[in-house]
């Protein structure tokens, strides 16, 4: 067995290295009490405000992906009703820029082309609308024209057909 020494020796630590001053009641205190909690909630913060951001940008690709389609169709299904070329040509616009309006991404950017196949408002011919939607960053302010890139879609309609 060996005896334990009961002596009030003042403690030194090796070379190299710092202790920990003691407090009553046998507690370490050191002079980093606390930071863990500090180092924490700013990691988290720093980690969290990109992620919510990009959660933001994906959710308006996906507004404008959807606002694409719906645009595409309803801009095909409308020029197929129309009397005419150039009455179609409108009204399909029109359509378009109301589908992207309605997903509030803003009508500035929304293209909007058309082909017609087999004769243009014959009856066994087709119309083919093109939409491409740009999609801009969430949380810019005004005047700030960044996009993440843009989303196209297209429809193709028989003429006089629902």
């Amino acid at each position: 067995m060996t005896e334990l020494s009961l002596s009030q020796e003042p403690r030194t630590a090796p070379p190299g290295t710092r202790m920990a001053p003691r407090s009553r009641g046998g507690v370490v205190w050191s002079d980093e009490a606390g930071s863990a909690i500090v180092e924490f909630t700013m990691l988290g913060v720093l980690l969290l405000v990109p992620l919510v951001y990009v959660v933001l940008a994906a959710g308006q690709l996906q507004a404008a992906s959807y606002a694409a389609v719906a645009a595409a169709d309803h801009g095909a299904q409308v020029f197929a009703m129309a009397p005419g070329e150039s009455a179609g040509a409108a009204r399909a616009n029109d359509a378009v820029q109301r589908a992207v309006a309605n997903m509030d991404l803003g009508t500035d950017g929304a293209e909007m082309t058309y082909r017609c196949h087999d004769g243009c408002m014959s009856r066994d011919g087709s119309v083919t609308v093109t939409v491409r939607v740009p999609v801009p960053l969430p949380l810019l302010p005004p005047g700030v024209q960044t996009s993440v890139g843009s989303v196209s879609a297209e429809s193709t309609r028989v003429f006089g057909t629902l």
